[in-house]
């Protein structure tokens, strides 16, 4: 379990310290205005503004401003002294007002009283009511009967009387405050929350607010007691002191409990120290630095415990936790060099993979963590990012020798004027990697469904890894690689309204590849016919592949009276050499690749650089539109590749297989479709599909839609995947994921999400929650269940999460681990 709250909160009590500010300013011109002899008996009069002593008067009003005062009458007093504006008493001045049924000086006691349903608005929009007030000439004593304070961002206080003493402290007797607005219906009714306490004492120079016999309350029930307890005052949104206790719990560490204290080192600086007491492990101590230059900002936040019990850390095996010492070191920081580089750094350094989640720093769903460098930059047609990233692993199958060290830039330019009437530019990809151990993966069926939730096991399970049986996801040794592409396209339309787009490309690829040593029996052993098996040793390499080609649409459009139609078939060719080094390149970018109606007409359909397409190509489809009155929209497109000459890279597998079984490894490509319908803004439907050439068996179908229907908002996705052993996939697989919202009325609603894997016949995650929401009010509860290898208990993680939050007061987190595994 886990509360916790921001440090830099908004309080209660919003507007206190303006609220005897605020009156003084009219109340001290009122004097001016109320010795003004020359017009003893005037209903209503003006004058100037009020003279500069007035030190309290709030610096920020015009000294230009003159005062309106109307009233039934002004009574001088010579013998007590007194000037009086009795009976409907107004008085403006510099955009405030004062209200009261009268007004009094007394020059003897240097006093200011209004009487009688006192009501000030002052310029910031605050509006304050009462039954009476008195103040000091210099404002600095002074107290205000039955008052309430209403502020122009909906917070509220109230008190059965405010005292202000030595010009820097107010005092309010039986004080409220919530920034919950009334019932409109029933004004009386309590506000969904409150704190009720006997004594606030508001202190300016201190900018402290201290509650005396303090209750939380909802719906007029009080929930919670504080005998005493302090927080800055409205004006300061960071101050040292303590922040809201923390709480944990779990089975490997027992219950944890914590008070951070925030230390407001500087303005632009800030510690939080977070030691965390835990009954089964000990003291884990926790902190964060945060600073903000001018041009960005940075964080730092560690923790470190010496654990009493070790042993929790034994279920089923030993857990990456079971260890004395446990730690992490983590920084976050971003920078603004100009107006467009910026350079910043994401990273963490952990004792063990699963720290962070074991005490609560993450959740359990997820798996890994990415520590990396970068300097990016963008301009109007070019864009530079650079970055070194590495790798943590946090999930079961995960093993930190087979996760790589990058390192990449890219760079694009568009030329600004065109080049032969077209588009031309240039995009350049430098990768660099290093890996010490070889990522295999199994593609048989005893170890393909490891965890049994349908993915491909992380590691080779067999000791003598052969090309037919195990995958190399990712080669040992260093890998370098420098790719540059420059482009040139133009599209003409001719009379007929045909559209013709020729275009042409050339790539260059040098690498280095210095592979480590990979076992006998996966170089020598048998293959995969069309695989490429990766060989280890030192080489340099290099290739280039130029493309032309020609790319054409003619649109067919048919207005009726039922709506608007088109029909557009759609050729494309492309010619090139054969690719060359497949096998010899490492593929570690390119080992995504599906055919569907996104690619079908891609000039290069691999997913990264380290593969090219070469060969002879011809992309065919047609795409049909309709509009229909009333009715919607329907799309569809349906369309098949042709190899044409050469080599087809896609029947030449990789170390990864990357090409085989994907549709495209045969002359005559599978038939991909994709055909949708949007008979509203708020309905969608679209279907995705690729059937093999040959029988027309389905090979790969989505089906996915969204929707919102009054108080509904749905979604759902499912899929179906054709085995593909080659790849790592020695079953079929098949599920659903779907989503789910409902709006129960203005302030509540509900909503959920469940995946099926219908293959196995078993849900492997689901969530289900509760919001309510308001203008001063947030609460969101949620169960989740969701399967995630992050131990060696593969079993479902559950937990419930719980979000409260007041608005000006802060939010709270609650989180509850139910079994599950480590």
């Amino acid at each position: 379990m886990t509360v916790g709250f921001h440090p830099s909160v908004a309080l209660a009590g919003t507007g206190l310290r303006s609220v005897l500010r605020g009156i003084g300013t009219v109340m001290a011109t009122a004097v001016l205005v109320l010795g003004l002899a020359a017009v003893p008996d005037a209903a209503s009069a003006q004058a100037p503004s009020p003279a500069s002593g007035f030190a309290m008067a709030n610096p920020k009003t015009d000294p230009n401003a003159k005062m309106l005062v109307t009233a039934d009458q002004l009574v001088y007093d010579y013998k007590n002294d007194t000037i009086a504006a009795v009976g409907n008493v107004q008085m403006y001045y510099d955009g405030s007002s004062v209200e009261a049924k009268k007004v009094t000086f007394n020059q003897k006691t240097n006093k200011v009283m209004a009487e009688g349903d006192v009501r000030l608005k002052q310029k910031d929009g605050k509006i304050i009511t009462a039954d009476n007030l008195e103040l000091s000439r210099d404002l600095s004593e002074g107290f205000i009967n039955s008052l309430r304070l209403d502020t122009p961002d909906k917070t509220h206080f109230a008190a059965t009387r405010a005292d202000r003493a030595e010009g820097n402290v107010t005092v309010f007797q039986n004080g409220v405050y919530t920034a919950c607005e009334p019932c409109k219906d029933k004004p009386e009714k309590p506000p969904l929350w409150q704190i009720k306490a006997t004594r606030i004492i508001h202190n300016e120079d201190e900018k402290m607010i201290y509650y005396q016999n303090a209750t939380m309350e909802f719906f007029g029930m009080p929930i919670a007691y504080f005998p005493y307890f302090s927080s800055p005052d409205p004006t300061v949104k960071r101050k040292t002191g303590f922040l809201f206790p923390e709480f944990f719990t779990s089975s490997n560490v027992g219950y944890g409990a914590s008070v951070p204290f925030f230390w407001n080192i500087a303005p632009d600086r800030d510690i939080t120290f977070d030691p965390m007491f835990f009954s089964e492990q000990g003291v884990l101590m926790r902190g964060e630095w945060r600073q903000r230059l001018d041009n960005g900002s940075y964080s730092i936040r560690a923790a470190g415990i010496n654990q009493l019990n070790k042993d929790a850390f034994i279920s089923g095996g030993v857990l990456p936790g079971y260890r004395d010492n446990r730690g992490m070191v983590e920084s976050h920081g971003e920078f603004a060099i100009n107006q467009n580089w910026v350079f910043g750094w994401d990273g963490t350094m952990v004792s063990d993979r699963t720290f962070l989640r074991d005490y609560g720093f993450v959740t359990a769903d997820v798996t890994e963590r990415i520590s990396q460098a970068y300097l990016t930059g963008q301009g109007d047609r070019s864009y530079f990012d650079v970055r070194g990233m590495y790798f943590l692993g946090m999930s079961l199958t995960d093993q930190q020798d087979r996760l790589p060290v990058v390192g990449t830039m890219d760079y694009s330019y568009v030329f600004g004027k065109p080049v032969w009437g077209g588009e031309a530019g240039v995009n350049v990809n430098f990768t660099t990697l290093t890996r010490d151990q070889a990522d295999f993966i199994s593609t048989t069926s005893a170890n393909a469904n490891a965890g049994g939730i349908g993915i491909p096991a992380g590691s080779c399970a067999l000791s003598n890894p052969n090309a037919t049986q195990c995958l190399l996801r990712g080669a040992p040794g260093d890998y370098t690689r420098l790719s540059a592409e420059a482009y040139w396209k133009r599209t003409i339309v001719d009379s007929a309204g045909q559209m013709w787009t020729p275009f042409a490309q050339v790539r260059v690829d040098v690498a280095q590849a210095n592979i480590s040593a990979l076992p006998s029996s996966y170089t020598d052993g048998p293959t995969v016919a069309g695989q490429n098996v990766l060989q280890s040793g030192n080489e340099s390499l290099i290739r280039a592949m130029p493309a032309v080609g020609l790319d054409y649409k003619y649109p067919f459009i048919s207005v009726e009276n039922w709506g608007t139609q088109t029909i557009e078939p759609r050729a494309q060719l492309v010619l090139r050499p054969n690719e060359t080094s497949i096998g010899k390149f490492p593929n570690e970018d390119a080992q995504s690749l599906v055919f569907d109606d996104t690619t079908l007409f891609a000039i290069d359909k691999y997913s990264g650089y380290d593969r090219v397409e070469g060969g002879g190509r011809l992309n065919v489809g047609v795409s049909y539109t309709a509009a229909i009155q009333n009715a919607g929209v329907i799309s569809a497109l349906v369309g098949q590749s042709y190899h044409l000459f050469g080599l087809n890279s896609f029947a030449e597998g990789d170390m990864a297989n990357t090409g085989l079984e994907s549709g495209l490894d045969t002359n005559v490509s599978d038939y991909v479709a994709r055909v949708s319908y949007a008979p509203t803004d708020k309905l969608e439907l679209i279907s995705r599909a690729r059937f093999a050439e040959d029988n027309g068996s389905l090979q790969r179908f989505e089906m996915e839609g969204r929707t919102q229907i009054d108080r509904w908002n749905l979604s759902a996705i499912y899929g179906r995947y054709a085995p593909q052993p080659l790849l790592g996939y020695y079953d079929s697989r098949e599920g659903v994921f779907a989503t789910a919202g409902y709006k129960l009325n203005e302030n509540w609603s509900l909503n959920g999400a469940v995946r099926y894997n219908i293959v196995q016949s078993g849900f492997d995650y689901t969530q289900f929650g509760i919001t309510y929401m308001d203008d001063c009010f947030t609460l969101a509860l949620s169960y989740i269940s969701s399967y995630t290898l992050t131990g060696v208990d593969t079993s479902p993680s559950n937990s419930i999460l719980l979000r409260i939050g007041l608005r000006t007061l802060g939010e709270t987190g609650i989180k509850s681990s139910i079994g599950g595994g480590n």
